[in-house]
């Protein structure tokens, strides 16, 4: 059996692939959402976040006998949980990761190595900056940017319960809290900038599938100064940017098996 840790678009359309090749699989996200959208796809799932110790538990239980590492490009403790409980169970480990998009040299694009970084930078500037990179990090803008001079902080987020108590927390104002599902178009991210008047805007770098196209160049082509957030950087190992890597791996592995 295959372990697929997944949790992106990208990563349920892989665990189909991988299946359709005909091996036994079992996925698993940590949100709710997320397990309705596999299970809708009639993959096995499970739901939650699980530690490394967890996952040794569960390839010894389940017989896995390789962990393919779907996560998002920016879950860096997942990918690190599974890197260390592949070494500690003994069965083999495959990156796959959406591929990077090209982001060209513009001089309205600043690049950022952390989330730190980029709520410095964006303390700098100050204006009206939106925040598009969820509501996992988003304290360490909200104490680097809320209260500042000049500075508005506008956050969109997945409309959910625990975000919008994280940002009652913070003191975010709920005129300030963007709450919807994407992906975005540029339509509609042209639309938003517009309401809120953005005059920067952060995002990270997650790839297609991710909609930084959509974010960053609507805001390129509206004349908005852009914070672009770096991937973390892992050394991974066996790494794959599309399916037919993955699923050639895969035969490799259970043929010499």
């Amino acid at each position: 059996m295959i372990l697929v840790m997944a949790g992106t678009s990208d990563a349920r359309e892989l665990a189909l692939h991988i299946r359709q090749a005909g091996y036994p699989l079992l996925t698993t996200v940590v949100t709710d959402s997320a397990a309705k959208s596999m299970d809708e796809a009639g993959l096995p799932v499970l739901t939650g976040r699980l530690t490394a110790d967890a996952l040794v538990e569960l390839v010894r239980e389940r017989g896995i006998r390789t962990i393919v590492d779907a996560t998002h490009p920016f879950a860096e403790e997942a990918s690190k949980n599974a890197i260390a409980a592949a070494q500690e169970a003994e069965v083999p480990y495959i990156r796959f990761e959406r591929d990077r998009i090209a982001i060209e040299t513009h001089p309205l694009v600043t690049f950022a190595d952390d989330y730190e970084q980029a709520a410095d930078i964006a303390a700098e500037r100050k204006g009206v900056i939106m925040l598009t990179t969820g509501s996992k990090t988003l304290h360490i803008f909200a104490r680097k940017l809320l209260g500042l001079t000049d500075t508005t902080l506008v956050a969109r987020m997945l409309p959910r319960k625990d975000n919008m108590e994280k940002c009652e927390e913070l003191g975010l104002e709920q005129k300030h809290i963007v709450a919807m599902q994407g992906p975005f178009s540029k339509e509609l991210n042209k639309a938003l900038y517009q309401h809120y008047h953005v005059t920067l805007m952060i995002t990270k770098e997650s790839g297609k599938v991710g909609a930084v196209d959509e974010k960053l160049e609507s805001a390129l082509e509206m004349g908005i100064e852009t914070i672009v957030i770096g991937r973390p950087s892992i050394e991974y190992g066996t790494y794959f940017g599309d399916f037919a890597g993955v699923i050639g791996k895969l035969n490799e592995l259970l043929q010499e098996a």
